[in-house]
């Protein structure tokens, strides 16, 4: 984790928080990783997505709909932030406003082109960057099969691996060993949750 930013929100209230990072960085492993670390906290909540892929694509466990249906359920306020990208749409429930209201912390898988929106939607906004090292990007990529691995390197080449804006962010490096990365996860989420604590114990 960068040492140099740890989390901060506003005593007593909920936040969100998104965790972006590149095409194989391993945002969905981690987020599993602390979903298991938190299985008995009700003020940990991990937002489902909907997406307009099929439920059983792989990836990340999500509500899979279709343009259609997507279109309907934004249309009637279901998502508190939804965006396109690479094809698809993506829609976090509205629900999760009243659970940061409420509280709890909220973890949801996001994107660094959709963070404005985000924190329009969830002003106690903390950004969780997941990132690992070239290398390590292109040789997990390079195992998907999509592409070729001269292909992967120009393309991570051009692209920036940090988040641009004025955000409060975690920089995770998910290079290595996952007890590793995982922990610094886990940690990340315990330091808000103890915020809260010490805020409403006072």
């Amino acid at each position: 984790m960068d040492s140099s930013s740890e989390p901060r929100r506003n005593a007593g209230e909920g936040c969100m928080i998104a965790v972006v990072g590149p095409s194989g960085a391993g945002k969905d492993t981690l987020m599993a990783y602390a979903a298991r670390a938190f299985a008995d906290r009700s003020d940990v909540v991990f937002a489902r997505r909907v997406i307009t892929r099929d439920a059983a694509a792989g990836g990340e466990d999500h509500d899979g709909v279709c343009e259609a249906e997507f279109e309907k359920l934004a249309a009637d306020g279901r998502f508190a932030v939804s965006w396109e990208a690479h094809g698809l749409h993506y829609g976090i429930p509205v629900e999760t406003i009243h659970n940061v209201a409420q509280g709890a912390i909220v973890i949801a898988n996001g994107s660094r082109s959709a963070l404005g929106l985000f924190r329009d939607a969830y002003p106690n906004l903390v950004v969780i960057n997941v990132t690992a090292r070239p290398e390590v990007l292109a040789m997990r990529l390079e195992a998907r099969g999509r592409e070729s691995r001269e292909d992967i390197l120009r393309r991570l080449k051009r692209s920036s691996l940090g988040v641009l804006g004025d955000y409060k962010v975690v920089t995770i490096d998910n290079s290595g060993e996952m007890e590793v990365s995982g922990k610094a996860m886990v940690d990340a989420v315990s330091s808000l949750l103890s915020q809260s604590l010490i805020a409403n114990e006072k």
